[in-house]
């Protein structure tokens, strides 16, 4: 089962379509102590006057440094908005570590919704009420419905509307950050602690232990719910956490030293590290590999196989953008002590409990399989717990598993090239397990692919065709529109969906004939 190759899709060094709604702070009139003070007395309100102008040029100054910042840096001011905002996580994770670990649980929950809120704020304005109102709204679900189906079912119409909505009154031709960005993510998290909460009233005896795992037997307060939904580290990009998880950390349970704070800042740099690795490597090749090229003449007159090649290295360069939020918001999870995931058998503390990528088996691995395994991981394994396995009643794992595929296009947005994305991951997905069960049944198949000497060669394949194809794929999810995507899809004679159908009705027959019949016979038994 698989979730998206791309998760909420923060853009980092690529210019876009303006948007700020800050600037209207300075629009609005006077602060809202400025009518007492001018009703002082005269002088008090040439004060208010004063001040008031004060505080747009600060607005404005504020504004225009970053606006100039972004421009210096061939951004956008909302992609450098997003960027600040995550490594903000750090600091912000540091002054917990040292100041609130230990203390009240109420005090950590006002912190995190506290930071949240604010992140929302600096990034989409006074927007930030949308977020708001799903997380009260979603409060309002838990304790008027209770543990019921009826909640389940509220909670999944309620804020799936709310963000497809959002995707409706918001959408452009481009991809433009704003508040439905974090929604995206928010919206996950409310939905899966709907089903924890009612899975916490069932009979544990009817539950799987994962299941029981994530079952909240407790009644969430407001400010808990605010403060695992705003929770700084995850609030904009994820990664996904379950209620138990978090409430864990507020506990401080989540250590590898009982009593004290994590060792985790080792390990919390490694990955920081690693991001900025990918940051400074996106940030250099950004301006030289666009999706834009991919609609250009000067693309479409290039031979064929240019246009499959640079298909495939854009479709490669194109992820890190992803990878290198993942990184950085994993780096601050592990350092607030929520990456802490238990102890491997040699006692070694493990934390990858927010891991977003497996950064080795995404770079080296031929397979799709293997990406999905590596790629956006905690997304995944939130679909497959909160909406494949619910599935199981269909008695269909394919069919559950294209279900669960077309939840993510539309939670992805509301244009065809998500569509068209997620249809050819699961078209991709069928048709290598079927090679793959060819190669293992026939004995000739088999044999070649075991000769130690063309092994590199049968990789070199393998990388190839998995790395053209996840950029054909790649490129409805990015380029949005079907007439943009159609056109791209042309240029290059619709060659993915061509090559995987034949595959898909021709591996039958080749296995029908390599395969002995003995084989298919020990098969069966």
């Amino acid at each position: 089962m698989r979730t998206p190759w791309a998760g909420p899709r923060p853009e980092l060094g690529v210019k876009l379509q303006h948007f700020c709604t800050h600037s209207g702070r300075a629009e609005l009139g006077s602060p809202w102590w400025a009518p007492a003070v001018k009703m002082a007395s005269a002088v008090e309100g040439d004060v208010g006057k004063v001040v008031e102008p004060i505080w747009g040029l600060w607005s404005g100054f504020e504004e225009l440094s970053l606006n100039k910042l972004a421009t210096s840096l061939g951004a956008s001011e909302q992609a450098l908005r997003l960027i600040i905002s995550i490594f903000l996580g750090y600091p912000l994770a540091l002054f917990y570590r040292h100041y609130l670990f230990f203390k009240d649980s109420y005090l950590i929950h006002l912190f995190h919704a506290f930071t949240g809120l604010s992140i929302a704020y600096f990034n989409f304005g006074y927007q930030f009420y949308h977020s708001l109102l799903c997380v009260i709204l979603q409060f309002l679900i838990l304790r008027l419905m209770g543990r019921t189906r009826t909640a389940v079912l509220t909670t999944f119409c309620l804020q799936m509307a709310y963000l497809l909505a959002g995707y409706y009154y918001t959408a452009t031709g481009n991809y433009d950050i704003k508040w439905t960005m974090p929604h995206c993510v928010l919206t996950l998290k409310l939905i899966g602690l709907a089903v924890d909460y009612f899975d916490g009233g069932r009979n544990q005896n009817s539950l799987s232990s994962e299941q029981q795992k994530y079952a909240i037997r407790g009644v969430p307060s407001l400010l808990e719910v605010a403060g695992f939904s705003y929770f700084y580290g995850a609030f904009l990009v994820g990664p996904q956490f379950s209620m138990n998880h978090y409430m864990k950390l507020v506990q401080g349970q989540l250590t590898d030293i009982p009593g004290k704070m994590p060792n985790s800042t080792i390990p919390a740099l490694k990955r920081l590290s690693l991001g900025l690795v990918y940051l400074v490597g996106y940030t250099l090749l950004s301006p030289h590999i666009t999706e834009d090229y991919l609609l250009t003449e000067d693309y479409e007159n290039h031979p064929f196989w240019f246009r499959c090649m640079y298909m495939l290295v854009w479709g490669k360069f194109v992820l890190y953008k992803y990878v290198t939020c993942w990184l950085v918001t994993e780096g601050v999870c592990i350092l607030t002590g929520l990456g802490f995931n238990g102890f491997e058998e040699n006692g070694k503390a493990k934390w990858d409990a927010c891991a977003n990528m497996k950064v080795w088996l995404f770079e080296t691995n031929p397979r799709f399989t293997g990406t999905i395994a590596s790629f956006n991981i905690n997304t995944n394994a939130w679909v497959a717990r909160y909406f494949f396995k619910r599935l199981k009643f269909l008695g269909n794992k394919e069919l559950s598993q294209g279900l669960s595929l077309l939840f993510l296009a539309l939670w992805h947005g509301l244009h065809s090239g998500y569509l068209v994305c997620f249809q050819m991951e699961f078209l991709i997905v069928i048709v290598e397990k079927k090679a793959a069960n060819l190669i293992r049944d026939s004995p000739a198949l088999s044999n070649l692919a075991s000769i130690t000497i063309l092994q590199p060669f049968f990789y070199l394949v393998q990388q190839t065709i998995h790395w053209l194809f996840l950029g054909y794929s790649m490129t409805a999810f990015c380029l949005f529109t079907w007439d943009k995507w159609f056109k791209v899809y042309k240029s290059i004679y619709f060659l993915g969906h061509v090559f995987f159908l034949s595959l898909l009705f021709i591996l039958p027959y080749i296995h029908k004939s390599m395969v002995p019949r003995k084989e298919k016979l020990k098969k069966m038994e």
